[in-house]
């Protein structure tokens, strides 16, 4: 195991006996900050969402933030990390979260950029703002 996932391990261990943290089957963790209305949209995986985010490193370093950029964010929903397409289908517009993305559910033992490396768990701010829906049938399960 490298020194990231070591720490990661360390960190989320810690982290799963916090007041509020829930920890799901997958080993992402998540914090309630804000909850929006209850009958706002969940995203699909074909969904694009809208956020306002910011992204860490465990020793506190911000590799990318909206919130520095003064702009949300858009993206379509399968086209993130797995840990983010885990927690967003949880997530209503109005919800904001703090993840905890062990590094299997974020970039594995992969490189990501200069910032991020091998084997990270990282810690996400994730605003939702809006659910963009898809005309796209989603697939049956």
């Amino acid at each position: 195991m490298t020194a990231s996932k070591s720490a990661g391990a360390e960190f989320l261990a810690k982290n799963a006996k916090e007041p509020g943290v829930v920890t799901l089957p997958s080993g992402l963790q998540y914090k309630v900050i804000r909850s929006g209305p209850e009958t706002g949209l969940h995203p699909r995986p074909i969904d694009e969402v809208k956020v306002h985010y910011e992204g860490k490193r465990l020793d506190g370093f911000v590799f990318d933030s909206s919130y520095e950029r003064g702009v949300p964010a858009s993206f379509p929903l399968r086209g993130l990390i797995p840990g983010w397409v885990e927690a967003m289908q949880l997530m209503r517009p109005g919800d904001e979260w703090m993840l905890y993305v062990p590094a299997d559910l974020a970039y594995g033992d992969n490189q990501a950029g200069a910032d991020i490396p091998p084997g990270s768990t990282l810690v996400f701010k994730i605003e939702l703002i809006d659910v963009l829906r898809s005309k796209l049938q989603a697939p049956k399960s």
